[in-house]
């Protein structure tokens, strides 16, 4: 199924150069998992501290749950420090 990652701030260096918009449309299965897709674009999992779906935030301990659909927007931050 294909859904769109969004990857921001210090992670949107991953992103291939011919991305738009902090975004790159994944082929991925069926059944995949948040925790998947960050494995498959080799994301280092510690850098990866927000996952949002389609704006909704994901619980860490559902990250492992096969809760993706055919055109979702799956959106990942790092950690945020600031003031």
């Amino acid at each position: 199924m294909k859904i769109v990652v969004k990857l921001f701030a210090s992670l949107s260096d991953l992103l291939p150069a011919d991305s738009r918009a902090n975004s790159m449309e994944v082929v991925v299965h069926d059944d995949a998992t948040a925790n998947q897709i960050i494995d498959l674009l080799q994301l280092p999992r510690k850098k990866v501290h927000l996952v949002l779906q389609n704006g909704l935030f994901v619980e860490p301990q559902d990250r492992d749950l096969p809760l993706i659909k055919e055109g979702d927007a799956i959106a990942f931050w790092p950690p945020i420090a600031g003031g």
